[in-house]
C-alpha cells in the first residue's frame, strides 16, 4: 500500500513523482489535468471499496478493486512527469489519494476480519507515526525531503498483501495457497515500513536545520516569515 508509500505541509517527504518541475516549467497553477482527474477517480473510488466489502458482501470485488487501485498509485504520477502536468493540486491530492486508500483499505480489511488485528495496528499505527511527524515538520518549517526507496517498496509489499488477505479470506481450500502468498509479502513489508519510518529521522533532522536556515533573510539574518525562500510546501507522497 502505499504505506509511503510516505505519509501525506510545509514540509514533507516527497516522492520524485512529485518534485517540483522547476522555474522553466509553467502551469503550476494548472486544475484541470489528465493527471489531477485519475487521481480524483482513485479518491472517488475509495468509498465504492467500502460499499462493496460492506454495503454489497462482495468481497471478491472489493479485492479486485483495492488491488487495482493499488496497482495504479504510480500512474498519475508518472503521466505528470511525462506530459508536463506536474501541478501544485496534484502535489497535494496525490499523496491525498494514498493516505485515505492506504487507511481506508486498512481499516476496513482490518474490521472484516481478513488480516489480524494486530498486523492491521502494526500498520496503522505506523501511518499514523509518519503522517504526525510530517505534520510537526511542516509546522517547524523543515525542507522537503525525498522519499527512501525502503519505504516505497514497503509500501507496494503492503498495497500487494491487503487486496491478497480479502480475496483469500475465507475457508475454500484454494484461499490458502492465497493467505501464504500475502503473508509473504506483508511480513517483508511490513518490517521495510518501519524501518524506513527510523531511516527518516536522521533525514528529518536535516531538512528541519536546512529549513530553518532557508527562513532567515540572506541580508540581516532575521526570519522573513512563512514565504521565505527554500520552504517547500507539498504533502508527503
Amino acid at each position: 500500500m502505499r504505506a509511503e508509500d510516505a505519509a501525506s505541509d510545509g514540509a514533507a517527504i516527497r516522492d520524485p513523482a512529485t518534485r517540483d518541475p522547476g522555474p522553466e516549467d509553467p502551469g503550476l497553477d494548472r486544475v484541470v489535468t489528465v493527471p489531477n482527474a485519475i487521481t480524483a477517480l482513485r479518491l472517488a473510488c475509495v468509498p465504492v471499496f467500502v460499499w462493496l466489502l460492506f454495503g454489497e458482501h462482495r468481497q471478491t470485488d472489493a479485492a479486485v478493486l483495492l488491488a487495482v487501485l493499488g496497482a495504479t498509485d504510480w500512474v498519475d504520477g508518472f503521466l505528470a512527469r511525462r506530459w508536463h502536468q506536474v501541478s501544485t493540486l496534484g502535489k497535494v491530492l496525490d499523496p491525498l489519494a494514498d493516505r485515505v486508500l492506504v487507511g481506508t483499505a486498512v481499516i476496513s480489511v482490518m474490521v472484516y476480519g481478513a488480516v489480524p488485528l494486530w498486523f492491521g495496528l502494526a500498520t496503522v499505527a505506523r501511518e499514523v507515526l509518519v503522517s504526525g511527524a510530517v505534520l510537526l515538520l511542516a509546522s517547524l518549517g523543515a525542507e522537503r525531503i525525498d522519499v527512501l526507496w525502503v519505504g516505497k517498496a514497503g509500501t507496494f509489499g503492503l498495497m500487494v498483501a491487503y487486496p491478497s488477505f480479502l480475496f483469500g479470506h475465507g475457508s475454500v481450500s484454494w484461499h490458502t495457497p492465497v493467505i501464504i502468498f500475502a503473508w509473504l509479502c506483508a511480513i517483508p513489508a511490513l518490517v521495510l515500513a518501519w524501518v524506513a519510518a527510523a531511516s527518516y529521522v536522521p533525514v528529518a533532522r536535516r531538512a528541519l536545520r536546512r529549513g530553518r536556515e532557508g527562513r532567515r533573510r540572506p541580508d540581516d539574518g532575521a526570519p522573513s516569515g512563512p514565504g521565505a525562500p527554500g520552504v517547500a510546501g507539498e504533502p508527503l507522497g
